[in-house]
């Protein structure tokens, strides 16, 4: 990194460049605008009660929210010792023909074929879903 750091410091000093006037008066009044601006007296009272205030606002609307989980919360219910039943769930067993993949096309028609094959098993899903609903 060194290395760097001294070409870039080299190739910086080879460099030559010629502020015109306008441009040197504008610096000028941007760099005398910002001391002017850093020198302006801040009122610490008024950052003070600020800072009391947005600290108690954030602490109030803790202490809020902590009381309405805990208020809201769902009550204990004493005595009950009899678990919660759980439905039943099976995993549907399939039954799955599976052959070997002759291709008797290019591999650009079978990829046709494929989406065709799977566009009409989506409808034919979506047909099974309207009945049910």
């Amino acid at each position: 990194m060194d290395k760097l750091a001294q070409r870039l410091r080299e190739d910086a000093d080879q460099i030559e460049i010629q502020v015109s006037p306008e441009l040197e008066n504008r610096i000028h009044a941007s760099l005398h605008a910002l001391r002017n601006d850093r020198e302006l007296p801040r009122s610490s009272s008024q950052s003070a009660s600020f800072w009391w205030a947005s600290g108690l606002t954030g602490v109030a609307a803790t202490l809020a929210i902590v009381a309405f989980v805990n208020l809201s919360g769902p009550e204990p219910q004493v005595g009950i010792t009899e678990p919660p039943q759980q439905q039943a769930f099976s995993v549907p067993q399939f039954d799955w023909q599976l052959e070997t993949a002759m291709l008797t096309e290019t591999l650009e028609q079978e990829l046709v074929d494929i989406q065709s094959d799977l566009k009409k098993a989506e409808q034919t899903v979506r047909d099974d879903l309207d009945e049910i609903m």
